[in-house]
């Protein structure tokens, strides 16, 4: 009996603290989410502000004073507002994680140098485009995430595309990079790209883009501009125990009855973290706006019908048929930090489209005006994989206070498949490129107020080629001409040094130099083509260099000046391709090519009026010599061949022109209350291309004049922008020759001749915060329904677009 009291007595105090545990364990840590550091003075209160307190140095405060449910908020002035309940914070292990405001996170940027560095010391524009404007945007690609931004304009010929111009510059004269990694292989083309449509914006925590030349640190091609591309990185523990994080999210847009789903994954042990991702994507055919030129709506299309292509009429003339495909993205990182010194980061990328259509080919007229001249043309699947390990060490040493080795592998792989209507043989051609990457960059800090980068990049490309034809009736396979010769290579080497030197706390210098060695080696096929030579065996060498200041005269105004030089050296898209590049014409190679260089001068001003108004202003300069450009040529002293059953016209990529790029960039940001603010941007942009007889034209990749404003509205939990985008009109005496050549894709003017006519749009987006662990966003764009084509694209815009968004994380 005397047992079964004292048990009876253990019960009770068991169970007394057990209800208590909670009063005893109220304390809780609010730490910084991306380093675990504790978060001094924290401001914590509810939602009167009846109750408050103050985390102390170690981050911690007692949350006694409030009820379990009650709502409460954490607020810094250098992180993001935070919401919770006691409750939520309990599950969670009694921390809360606060991450970085936007602004604050641009403060430090990393494309520069690709270390960490002072964004007020740099003297190149940089624009940073964080994952909370990424989510608030809820952009379709990589593209629309650039597109969104206000700073760059973007080409489309195609749903499945996006191709960046930046400065007058486009695809293989901009470079692009994931994680330090150059995306650009050996058959980047003049023409318009879509590989930024591979990386998926869901898995993008920051964005940088570098204006102008960027040779000094990424080499060949960063001529106009560089956009560096950061994924999330895996999350560590701060606590002895493994944590679970993770989103899931869903979006549905009216326009082209996108449904998207994308879901990730976070494991975090204190020496080790991973972080899983997956998106789907599903696109349909996209609807066009009502109100805009007739001659862009597709009023019929090619179907074949018992063996027979037959032109038929469009039901729906805004539906741009056929226009849709899927996509899957797939991103898989491994961390592992034994102690401060040592960081070892591994990564695994995929992305792989399904077949789309090239609609601006599918939409060009025949030779009667009445018809359509290809009954098929669609790429293959676009496939993107990278493998990638960086080693990261950090200490003092007689060389460096820091070293970073990355390596990666990737592998590309495309196709081109077209068929003429009523021809029964669709020909095709498959591309692979394998890509092997290596780059060791050191940091140095040990001079005084001078920090040194410096590295060695060395780049290997193997390209394999394939053409083919197919008889649709017979299945009838044969052989036919790649698009380039097989088995080609292109490799660099390449050391770099750049330094930035303080002169003192209002004065920053920052120079630096590179020397690339680049070799290209080709082997031409005679069986379909009887070529004037064997090879082509490249060796070619580039200097560039840079230098610029930052310059605070007061603590309210910064003076930028920079001076650089840019280069692209010829790849084997240059030299070795064989394409029909436009109707009646055909490319084929040159293998005596030059390196391209570009000379850059540009000059910045920020100015900020008592943090209400803060005004920006960049204007440049940029001249290109040897331009690499398509000009006519001879084959075996031939002006016109037969290529795919067409008398062709001849033509070449050749160092045969000069370029001049000149252009202002222009922003606000201005803030009237804590709730009200207004943003604009202003990009004029012109440029000109001479060739060696000294006539000139208008380059072919100089944007037109774009703007953006911005009303923005928003509080802790929602956030609303009204905004109007412009693009201005390029006439038909601006419009580059190879542009006047596709009449097709452009409206007429009162002569009957193709311009590119001015467009705007009204638009809206809202987020809103529904719980701590929920959001939804909800956008219009196009809300009067105007329908235009942004320059040089295929594809006409979306009309009236309702975008809705549902996120949650765990």
């Amino acid at each position: 009996m005397q047992f079964l009291n004292s048990m009876r007595n253990i019960g009770v105090v068991l169970a007394f603290f057990l209800t208590s545990l909670p009063i005893f364990s109220q304390e809780i840590t609010v730490l910084d989410s991306e380093t675990g550091t504790p978060v001094v003075n924290i401001a914590v209160y509810n939602r009167d502000k009846s109750k408050t307190i103050v985390s102390d140095f170690d981050g911690k405060c007692d949350l006694s004073i409030f009820s379990r449910n009650e709502r409460i908020t954490f607020r810094h002035i250098s992180y993001e507002v935070y919401t919770s309940t006691k409750a939520l914070i309990a599950r969670k292990g009694n921390r809360v994680y606060l991450n970085l405001r936007p602004e604050e996170l641009q403060e430090v940027v990393m494309s520069v140098s690709k270390w960490e560095q002072q964004k007020k010391n740099i003297p190149q524009k940089i624009e940073s485009i964080d994952a909370r404007s990424i989510a608030f945007s809820n952009p379709q690609t990589a593209a629309d995430l650039l597109q969104n931004s206000g700073k760059v304009f973007v080409q489309k010929s195609q749903l499945g595309g996006g191709s960046p111009l930046i400065r007058g510059f486009a695809t293989n004269r901009l470079l692009l990079s994931v994680d330090g990694v150059r995306m650009n292989n050996a058959i980047f083309r003049g023409g318009n790209i879509q590989n930024v449509i591979s990386l998926d914006p869901f898995t993008i925590k920051n964005t940088e883009v570098i204006f102008g030349p960027g040779s000094v640190i990424y080499g060949s091609d960063a001529i106009g501009g560089v956009m560096n591309f950061f994924t999330q990185k895996p999350r560590f523990s701060f606590t002895d125990s493994l944590t679970i994080s993770g989103n899931v999210n869903y979006r549905f847009a009216s326009a082209n009855n996108e449904n998207t789903a994308h879901l990730d994954l976070n494991l975090g042990q204190q020496h080790w973290a991973s972080y899983t991702s997956f998106t789907y994507n599903n696109f349909g055919d996209l609807v066009m706006g009502s109100h805009g030129p007739d001659s862009y709506l597709r009023n019929n299309f090619v179907v074949r019908r018992n063996g027979v292509d037959v032109l038929v009429d469009n039901d729906d003339p805004q539906k741009q048929v056929p226009s849709g495909y899927d996509q899957i993205n797939l991103l898989q990182k491994f961390v592992y930090r034994p102690n401060s010194t040592w960081n070892y980061d591994f990564g695994l990328y995929y992305s792989e489209t399904s077949d789309y259509s090239r609609y601006d080919r599918l939409i060009r007229p025949d030779d009667s005006g009445e018809g359509l001249r290809s009954a098929e043309w669609f790429y293959g699947p676009q496939k993107w994989f990278m493998g990638k390990l960086q080693i990261t060490k950090k200490g003092k040493n007689k060389f460096y206070d820091g070293v970073k080795l990355t390596t990666a592998y990737q592998r590309f792989q495309e196709s081109r498949n077209n068929r003429d209507f009523q021809d029964l043989i669709r020909n095709t051609t498959q591309e692979k490129v394998d890509a092997l990457s290596l780059n060791l960059d050191f940091e140095n800090k040990k001079i005084g107020n001078l920090r040194l980068y410096y590295g060695a990049e060395y780049l290997f490309n193997k390209v394999r080629s394939e053409g083919s034809w197919l008889n649709i009736a017979t299945n009838e396979v044969n052989a036919a001409p790649s698009r380039y010769p097989d088995g080609s290579t292109w490799q660099t080497f390449a050391g770099y040094i750049n330094g930035e030197y303080q002169l003192n706390p209002n004065f920053s210098l920052l120079s630096g130099l590179r020397y690339s060695q680049v070799w290209v080696d080709a082997q031409f096929d005679n069986t379909f083509f009887q070529f004037p030579f064997e090879e082509a065996d490249l060796i070619t060498g580039a200097l560039t260099g840079s230098i610029g200041f930052s310059w605070f005269p007061k603590a309210d105004l910064q003076i930028t000046m920079n001076g650089s030089t840019g280069f692209r050296a010829p790849n084997i898209d240059d030299i070795g391709k064989v394409f029909d590049s436009e109707p009646g014409s055909v490319v084929v190679p040159n293998p005596d090519l030059e390196p391209e260089y570009a000379y850059n001068v540009e000059l910045g001003v920020r100015k900020n009026f008592h943090d209400k108004v803060v005004l920006k202003g960049a204007t440049f300069y940029t001249y290109l010599v040897d331009a690499l450009v398509r000009r006519d040529f001879t084959f075996n002293g031939e002006r016109e061949i037969v290529y795919n059953g067409e008398l062709s016209n001849v033509q070449a990529i050749q160092n045969a022109a000069k370029a001049y790029v000149y252009g202002f960039e222009l922003g606000m940001d201005a803030f009237f209350t804590d709730n009200w603010s207004l943003s604009t941007n202003l990009t004029l942009t012109e440029g000109t291309e001479e060739d060696d007889n000294g006539e000139d034209s208008a380059a072919r990749h100089v944007a037109p004049t774009f703007a953006d404003v911005h009303l923005i509205w928003q509080n802790d939990r929602l956030k609303a922008d009204f905004f109007l985008n412009y693009n201005g009109e390029i006439s038909f005496d601006d419009l580059a020759l190879s542009e006047r050549n596709k009449p097709f894709i452009y409206a007429s003017d009162a002569n009957g001749n193709p311009f590119s006519p001015s467009w705007y749009t009204l638009n809206f987006r809202s987020q809103y915060e529904i719980s701590n662990a929920l959001k939804g966003t909800l956008s219009i764009e196009n809300i009067t329904d105007q329908r235009y084509r942004s320059y040089s694209s295929g594809i006409v815009a979306p009309g009236t677009n309702l975008i809705l968004g549902l996120g949650y994380n765990f």
